[in-house]
């Protein structure tokens, strides 16, 4: 049947179709609602719209985002089903900005898959970061003796989910002893300003690993349903950087703005001392030198033949159900 609403065919050729995260997770593309023409329709509501250059609508679509003119950008919608170990999840949870529908442990059989983490992504606590974890992995004898810890208690925990529902207790309480390495899974929709805000926090590199890995996968679907939006949101947001007064007023210091160049001061530099002169506190200071370091423009392309049916998910889901009490 033809359809009125709006496709975009890069959209289309990955839409339901389901990208392998973590060792059991997954990221699916289910629905999209709209594309970068919409979000010019909307932003030229008050004059018409007819039909335009691509280059007219990635230029408004640029300054919206470089000015921060946020609200076209929720006319676009995209509906994702994920699966996530719940630790993840509960991180996930915390952007209430998106309509949420997640797996009822009430209602059906948990599955019992559980993350396990490559010996490469096993890490000690980092020194500088409270909530982070070390580049380098851990030893290798420490993580042999965490993954029989965590097959031994996932082991148990598993055998009494199983015997509790074998037993009729409510599956609501069955399974109020399973770890948070047990995986989940939600249908997640939410407009493009509020994905932006999401992977900005968690495919940057100071998230926690496992999110990054969803977010990066989300990042490349959204490239596929709104390529100039995405373009836009890297350029601005997710690989610019925002400065504050005092970073402004150091940096100011060093050039002298002309009417169509800016000159370097002669002599010019800054120490500490200097930026702290400025407002700026050790920290702000050490952030600042890390804005200007180097950086490399990230890409968040889809690889198409990591795409799998969804049936192939929902098989290894069903044969990690414990018995068969349906």
């Amino acid at each position: 049947m033809e359809t009125k609403r709006t496709v975009v065919p890069a959209a289309e050729e990955i839409l339901g179709g389901y990208f392998p995260v973590l060792d059991h997770g997954f990221v699916a593309l289910i629905d999209y609602m709209g594309s970068d023409e919409s979000i010019e329709q909307a932003a030229r509501v008050s004059y018409g719209f007819g039909t335009r250059k691509t280059s007219q609508t990635r230029g408004l679509v640029r300054y919206l985002r470089r000015h921060r003119h946020t609200t076209p950008s929720e006319m676009v919608e995209l509906k994702f089903h994920c699966a996530m170990p719940m630790f993840i999840a509960r991180q996930w949870i915390r952007h209430r900005t998106a309509s949420v529908n997640e797996y009822s442990g009430r209602y059906s059989l948990m599955p019992l898959l559980f993350y396990r983490p490559e010996y490469e992504d096993f890490a000690v606590q980092s020194e500088s970061n409270r909530q982070g974890r070390e580049g380098a992995p851990a030893a290798r004898d420490v993580y042999a003796e965490a993954i029989r810890r965590w097959e031994e208690v996932r082991r148990l925990s598993g055998e009494t989910y199983g015997w509790l529902v074998e037993e009729d207790v409510a599956r609501e309480l069955a399974r109020i002893d399973l770890p948070l390495s047990t995986y989940t899974q939600w249908y997640w929709k939410i407009d493009l300003h509020n994905l932006f805000h999401f992977l900005s926090l968690r495919a940057d590199p100071h998230a926690q690993w496992e999110i990054q890995e969803f977010a990066r996968v989300m990042a490349g679907m959204l490239k596929r349903v709104a390529p100039l939006s995405y373009e836009a949101w890297l350029d601005y947001d997710f690989g610019g950087a925002h400065m504050s007064y005092g970073e402004l007023a150091a940096l100011r210091s060093l050039v002298e703005p002309g009417a169509d160049v800016l000159r370097v001061r002669d002599g010019a530099s800054l120490d500490f001392d200097q930026l702290k002169a400025h407002g700026l506190s050790k920290r702000e200071s050490i952030e600042l030198l890390e804005k200007l370091g180097p950086a490399e423009r990230p890409d968040f392309e889809l690889d198409l033949s990591r795409m799998r049916p969804p049936e192939e998910f929902q098989s290894r889901m069903q044969a990690a159900v414990p018995g068969d009490f349906e």
